[in-house]
């Protein structure tokens, strides 16, 4: 039997990927699972979600602890560790992270688009182009008209069909959709990936364990 053969006669690990770009563990995540993804020649269902609207169903906790963290002189070393932790996750994934003042950014069109420009082919660019925004430590602004629209020229997307779909009940409902079955399913934060279903890990130092997961799946292990 042939190597091809033995792949088709394996049934396939399906893989998904719930995110939100406000987070920089999903943004290593995304960083890191394409490639790795790649070379299992597998592919990525991306599930653009709005993570705020888990931690307020399920994970209310995020909010104080990270309030405290910032204001509890008391929390500031697990703060300092939290900033380094970052940086030395944008080093290994070469790319910038800085954590904006206002942050949580409230990104709720921007993912209403993520699932706008998974329909025309275009999620990972976009994603991409929206993450570093959000992270590059530069002037933040994913919410208004004009860093929309600087984000569809750079992505290749059409400006009047993008604000048309981000606008109308259907993307708001396919975003709410995604964030409620994320809920369901058991998740609480970005980024959350399952296997097969129901085999859930959370959080971007997970992808060792996921890697290992699809290559047993595969055969390959």
């Amino acid at each position: 039997m042939t190597q091809e053969n033995t792949r088709e006669a394996i049934e396939l690990p399906k893989l998904e990927f719930f995110y939100d770009c406000s987070s920089a563990w999903s943004y290593f995540a995304f960083t890191r699972i394409i490639p790795m993804m790649q070379a299992l020649n597998l592919p990525i269902p991306w599930r653009p979600i709005l993570v705020g609207g888990v931690f307020n169903a399920v994970n209310q906790d995020v909010y104080n602890n990270r309030s405290k963290m910032q204001t509890d002189s008391s929390k500031k070393r697990r703060l300092d560790h939290y900033l380094k932790d970052i940086q030395d996750w944008a080093t290994l994934c070469g790319v910038e992270a800085t954590v904006p003042p206002d942050h949580p950014i409230n990104s709720v069109k921007v993912m209403r688009g993520a699932i706008y420009a998974q329909e025309q082919g275009l999620v990972v660019p976009y994603s991409r182009v929206v993450f570093e925004k959000y992270w590059g430590g530069g002037s933040v602004d994913i919410v208004s008209d004009r860093a929309l629209n600087d984000i569809c020229k750079a992505v290749g997307l059409d400006t009047d069909s993008f604000f048309s779909a981000i606008n109308s009940q259907h993307y708001k409902d396919l975003l709410r959709r995604n964030t409620d079955e994320l809920i369901e399913r058991g998740g609480f934060g970005s980024p959350t990936i399952f296997i097969n279903g129901d085999d859930m890990y959370f959080g971007n130092d997970r992808l060792p364990l996921i890697e290992y997961k699809l290559k047993t799946l595969l055969g390959k292990s």
